[in-house]
């Protein structure tokens, strides 16, 4: 009963599909990492069984192989008795050979014996030997689940830490649309820009003011001019002076105007 409850276990988890498992199971990772523990435990416990039954085997083997050899080794003692009960009844030693007869024929009812029990130990020797190798067979079977069940967990996990990396990056985006950094880099570029123009405005307000500057010495420059011969005029007569050109003061349109007004004025002397 032991031995066939063995051999049913091994079978029913050799025979154990795992996808279909993993398909009802709430936590996979979990149910693989028991059903591991499990396998691992289950195939101790089998390769245990499978070595008792293997060693009653082979005592069963053993024992047959003595009743083999018992059996010969009766016939022997049976030729010898009985070759030696034919030489004393050769010499007319009747009780002799009776003696010899007697003991081949005890010893062929012993080489009998060991052939019966050589000849019932067979069927056992055949059933037995038949059991152990498909404990064997389901053993093999156990390990490489074992090893497809490891494997699966290791898929399984590298898939899981996937997910997760993957989900991680999800919702690291979903943060960024909401918050969408980019719109805040927008207002400060924008804010750097203003501050950008206005710099430039300064640079020219004050590019403009010296331009002003630079004309108002000018005109001052002119007025002097015109002073300078008004008193040169006032304090005796002078010869004319000689046609200059435009100074740096006084424009060519400021040259004419003043021609003009000159002109008018000495008309009305």
């Amino acid at each position: 009963m032991v031995k066939q409850s063995i051999f049913g276990r091994i079978s029913q988890l050799a025979r154990a599909n795992i996808n279909a498992l993993l398909d009802q199971a709430e936590d996979p990772q979990k149910m693989l990492d028991q059903m591991v523990r499990d396998y691992t435990n289950n195939i101790a416990e089998a390769e245990s069984a499978v070595a008792q039954t293997i060693g009653n085997l082979r005592m069963l083997q053993d024992d047959y192989q003595q009743d083999i050899k018992a059996s010969q080794d009766w016939g022997t003692k049976a030729l010898a008795a009985s070759r030696k009960a034919d030489e004393y009844r050769g010499a007319g030693n009747d009780a002799d050979a009776q003696k010899f007869d007697n003991l081949a024929k005890i010893a062929l009812q012993r080489q009998m014996s060991s052939e019966n029990e050589a000849r019932s130990a067979e069927p056992s020797i055949s059933s037995q030997s038949e059991v152990v190798e498909k404990l064997k067979t389901g053993l093999n079977q156990m390990k490489s689940k074992l090893g497809e069940l490891s494997n699966k967990r290791n898929e399984l996990i590298a898939r899981s830490k996937t997910v997760q990396a993957q989900t991680q990056v999800h919702d690291a985006l979903k943060s960024i649309d909401i918050m969408d950094p980019t719109s805040e880099v927008s207002r400060f570029e924008d804010k750097i820009r203003r501050e950008e123009a206005k710099v430039r405005g300064q640079a020219e307000l004050q590019a403009s003011s010296l331009d002003a500057q630079f004309n108002s010495l000018e005109d001052l420059g002119e007025q002097a001019e015109i002073e300078a011969r008004l008193a040169a005029l006032k304090s005796g007569p002078v010869a004319p002076p000689a046609a200059l050109p435009a100074g740096p003061g006084l424009s060519k349109d400021a040259a004419a105007a003043g021609t003009q007004l000159d002109e008018a004025e000495f008309d009305n002397l």
